[in-house]
C-alpha cells in the first residue's frame, strides 16, 4: 500500500511516496522535490563480508539522460561510466552518513539513487541526499539517523535556502550542509571568497532548516518504519587485546607512534605485528586479529596522547604548521609549474593554457549544454606513501580531490575577457603524509601565477583535525593534521582561501556531528593558518602573478567580427580558414558571437592571420598597403592574392616606374609582394600598383 508524505521545503513540495516502487529493497522512497523525481534505496546483505575490517558501504547516483529529455551522446547511445558530477554526489551522500552506521556492521549496504526526473530549480542531487537518509531511516538497517541536507546561497547579500537555477548563477556561495538532529554531521562549499562570519551564519541557517526535514523524515518512520534488524558484531577478543597490551606495553607503543618520519613509525608498527605474529604462532584465532588490534592499540595511544597530554605524534604544538617550502619554475618548457611542501607532503602542479575550444564540454543533467573552461586534475600515485600498485585512473578519491581544489580557485580566475584561454592544472602528489588537497590548492595557485594568469588573489588551503573525549566540552582541534592525525582522529575540515575570505570548504567526520563551538573553532583556525602560508611561505616565492604568459605558451589575439562575415573565414568547406592556418601556422576559433581567436607563439604570425581575417571582413581601402602572392599571370598584368578570398590586380603597367615590356620581367607566380591599393571599382574589382617585392 503506497502511503504519501508532503512538506513544504524553502517553498516547494517536498513528497516522499512509500511502497509505490521497489518494495524488494530494505528500504525504499521515491522523493519528488517540485517536478524532481528521484528513487532512492537502500539495501544490505543478509550476511557480513567475510575477510574485511571495514564496513562496506556503496552509494551509486545514477543520471540517466531521459530525465532531462535527452538522448545519450556517443555511438552506443546509452549511459556509460559514472559522471565527475555523480562521482561527487556519491560522496556528498556519504560522508555525512557513513559515520551513523555501526563501526562493526559488516554487511555490505547500497544506497541507491536512480534520477527519473529533473527540474532545474530543485536540485536532483539534494534531493538524493534526503532521499538517501529517508530510505536507510524507515529500513530495517541499523542507522543511528535520521540526517537532512540543505544548500544555502548568498544573493545580493541574502541567503537563499536550495536557490532556484536562475539564483545559483547569481550566487557568491553553494553551500550543503547536512545535520543529524543535533548536530551539523557534514559541510561542503565553494564561495566567493566569502567572508568567515557569513560562512558560519549560513552553516548554522542551513542546519536550523534541517531540524524541519528531520520531523518530517521522523513522522515517516513512525508510520512506515522497520524494525532494525540484528547483526553480527566484529571486535577484538577482549583477552587478545588485554595479553597484547600488557606485552607489548603502553609505554613501548607511544615509542613507536611518535616520531615525525612517517616511514620510521610505519617500520615501527610493522615490528610489533611481528612480535605478536611470534607470539601468537598457535592461537590462529588471536592471529587473525593481529591488525586490528594493532590499530586499536595505537588509535588509543594517539588519542589519548593527544587529548590528555596535548603531545602530538611529531612533537608539534597542538596550533604548529608542519614545516612548509614553496617554489615555482621547477620544470622547463611547461607553461607553468609551482611545488608545494609541507611535512612530508609535496605536490608538484603543472598549469597548460590553450584556446578556448580546449575547453571541457559537459553532457550531463542539465538542459543546457554545459562547458568547463577551468580543468584541475589530481593525482595520487601509489609512490607517494611507498607502495606500489598498478595505476588504473583517477578512482572517486582522486576525482574528489581534483574537484575540490578547482572549487577552490575558480573564484580568482579572471574573466574571459581578461584572459581568453582555457587553463589546466594537474596536481601530481609526489609524497603524502596527509592533506594532499589542500597542498595541489597552493601549488596550483603558484602554478597559475608562475603560468602568467591574472588571478584576483593567491589560494591556500589548510586542514584541522578534532579528538574527541566523552562530553561535547572535552575536544581539542589540531592545526595541519597529518595521516596518522587524520586516521585515528574524528575530523578532517579542509577550508581554502584568500586573504579577503573563504572560497571552499569541505568537511569529513567520523563522529555524529560538530557543535557550533568546535565548527568555530576550526573555521577560525584554518583563517590564521591560511594568513601564514600565504604570506611568510606563498608571497616569497611568487608575489603576484607575471605580467606576460612564458614563452612556451600559445599568445592569443581577440578580434570581433561581423556574424553574417563568419561563413565568408570559414569559406566553402572550410577552404579559406584552412588556407590561412596553411599560411601562418597558427590555430583559429570562431565563435556563434564572432569572436576569433587567434593562438601561435609567433607573434609575427599572429599579426599576418590577423590581417587575413581583416582582410575578408571589411571592405579594402584605397590607399592602404598590403602583402599578398602572386597567383595568375596574364599578358597585361599580374593577379595578386590579398586573402584566401580576395584577389586584386596589377596592371603591367603598374609593375615599375619605367616600361614593362613583360610581365615576368618583374613579377613570377609565387613571388610575395608588397603593393597599395589605387582604385576599387563599382565591380568591387580591386586594382594595385607594385611597391617592392619581399624575400621570404
Amino acid at each position: 500500500m503506497t502511503k504519501t508524505f508532503t512538506m513544504e521545503l524553502a517553498g516547494r513540495p517536498l513528497v516522499a511516496e512509500i511502497g509505490r516502487v521497489a518494495a524488494q529493497a530494505n528500504g525504499a522512497v521515491l522523493l519528488h522535490y517540485g517536478e524532481t523525481v528521484v528513487l532512492s534505496t537502500a539495501t544490505a546483505s543478509d550476511k557480513p563480508r567475510d575477510g574485511i575490517d571495514f564496513f562496506p558501504l556503496a552509494v551509486e547516483y545514477e543520471e540517466k539522460m531521459y530525465a532531462v529529455g535527452k538522448i545519450p551522446g556517443g555511438y552506443l547511445k546509452r549511459e556509460g561510466k559514472a559522471s565527475e558530477n555523480a562521482v561527487l554526489t556519491d560522496r556528498v551522500i556519504d560522508r555525512p552518513m557513513r559515520p551513523l552506521f555501526p563501526k562493526d556492521y559488516r554487511n555490505d549496504v547500497t544506497l541507491n539513487n536512480l534520477v527519473l526526473a529533473v527540474d532545474p530549480d530543485c536540485s536532483p542531487e539534494l534531493t538524493a541526499m534526503i532521499g538517501s537518509a529517508m530510505a536507510t531511516a524507515i529500513s530495517d538497517i541499523p542507522f543511528d539517523g535520521p540526517t537532512a541536507s540543505t544548500q544555502v546561497g548568498l544573493v545580493d547579500g541574502e541567503f537563499v535556502f536550495n536557490p532556484t537555477a536562475a539564483q545559483k548563477k547569481d550566487s557568491d556561495l553553494a553551500l550543503t550542509v547536512a545535520s543529524t538532529k543535533e548536530k551539523v554531521i557534514m559541510i561542503e562549499a565553494g564561495a566567493n571568497e566569502v567572508k568567515e562570519d557569513v560562512m558560519l551564519e549560513a552553516i548554522f541557517a542551513a542546519h536550523k532548516v534541517n531540524q524541519s526535514i528531520i520531523e518530517f523524515t521522523e513522522m515517516i518512520v513512525a508510520e512506515c518504519g522497520k524494525e532494525k534488524h540484528e547483526y553480527v558484531h566484529f571486535d577484538t577478543p577482549a583477552d587478545m587485546y588485554e595479553d597484547m597490551v600488557n606485552f607489548i606495553t603502553p609505554e613501548a607503543m607511544e615509542v613507536a607512534v611518535f616520531t615525525d618520519d612517517k616511514q620510521t613509525r610505519e617500520a615501527n608498527i610493522r615490528l610489533i605485528k611481528d612480535t605478536l605474529a611470534e607470539r601468537y604462532a598457535e592461537n590462529e584465532e588471536w592471529a587473525s586479529h593481529i591488525d586490528e588490534a594493532v590499530y586499536k592499540f595505537q588509535k588509543m595511544t594517539v588519542r589519548k596522547m593527544i587529548l590528555k597530554d596535548r603531545k602530538r605524534p611529531d612533537g608539534r604544538d597542538i596550533t604548529e604548521i608542519r614545516p612548509l617550502s614553496a617554489e615555482v619554475d621547477v620544470i622547463p618548457r611547461v607553461h607553468g609549474s609551482g611545488l608545494f611542501k609541507r611535512g612530508q607532503t609535496q605536490v608538484l602542479t603543472l598549469t597548460t593554457l590553450g584556446s578556448l575550444s580546449d575547453a571541457q564540454r559537459i553532457d550531463g543533467m542539465d538542459y543546457e549544454e554545459k562547458t568547463k573552461r577551468y580543468m584541475h586534475h589530481y593525482n595520487f600515485p601509489s609512490y607517494s606513501v611507498g607502495e606500489t600498485r598498478p595505476s588504473r585512473g583517477p578512482g572517486r578519491r582522486e576525482i574528489g580531490h581534483g574537484a575540490l581544489a578547482e572549487k577552490a580557485l575558480v573564484p580568482v580566475l579572471p574573466s574571459v575577457e581578461e584572459f581568453p584561454y582555457a587553463i589546466r592544472t594537474v596536481s601530481e602528489v609526489l609524497e603524502s603524509n596527509g592533506s594532499t588537497s589542500q597542498g595541489s590548492i597552493c601549488a596550483s595557485s603558484l602554478s597559475l601565477m608562475a603560468a602568467g594568469v591574472p588571478i584576483k588573489a593567491p589560494v591556500a588551503g589548510i586542514s584541522v583535525g578534532l579528538v574527541t573525549g566523552e562530553t561535547d566540552d572535552d575536544y581539542l582541534v589540531l592545526t595541519d593534521i597529518q595521516g596518522l592525525e587524520d586516521f585515528f582522529g574524528d575530523m578532517d575540515f579542509k577550508v581554502a582561501g584568500t586573504h579577503k575570505g573563504i572560497t571552499a570548504i569541505q568537511m569529513d567526520i567520523k563522529i555524529h556531528g560538530l557543535t557550533d563551538q568546535i565548527i568555530k573553532e576550526a573555521i577560525a583556525r584554518t583563517k590564521e593558518a591560511r594568513t601564514y602560508i600565504l604570506d611568510e611561505i606563498m608571497n616569497p616565492a611568487i608575489d603576484a602573478p607575471r605580467a606576460e604568459v612564458g614563452k612556451y605558451a600559445p599568445k592569443i589575439r581577440q578580434m570581433q567580427i561581423n556574424t553574417d562575415k563568419i561563413a565568408e573565414v570559414i569559406g566553402k568547406q572550410g577552404k579559406t580558414i584552412n588556407a590561412i592556418i596553411d599560411e601562418t601556422g597558427v590555430k583559429i576559433d570562431i565563435s556563434e558571437e564572432g569572436r576569433v581567436d587567434i593562438l601561435s607563439n609567433d607573434l609575427d604570425m599572429i599579426d599576418r592571420a590577423e590581417e587575413l581575417i581583416r582582410l575578408i571582413v571589411e571592405p579594402v581601402k584605397v590607399g592602404a598597403f598590403y602583402e599578398g602572392e602572386v597567383v595568375r599571370i596574364t599578358n597585361f598584368g599580374a593577379f595578386v592574392q590579398l586573402s584566401p578570398n580576395k584577389d586584386g590586380m596589377i596592371h603591367i603597367s603598374k609593375l615599375s616606374k619605367q616600361r614593362v615590356e613583360k610581365v615576368e620581367d618583374v613579377v613570377n607566380i609565387g613571388d610575395k609582394v608588397l603593393v597599395k591599393v589605387i582604385k576599387v571599382d563599382e565591380m568591387h574589382r580591386i586594382n594595385l600598383r607594385l611597391e617592392e617585392k619581399l624575400e621570404f
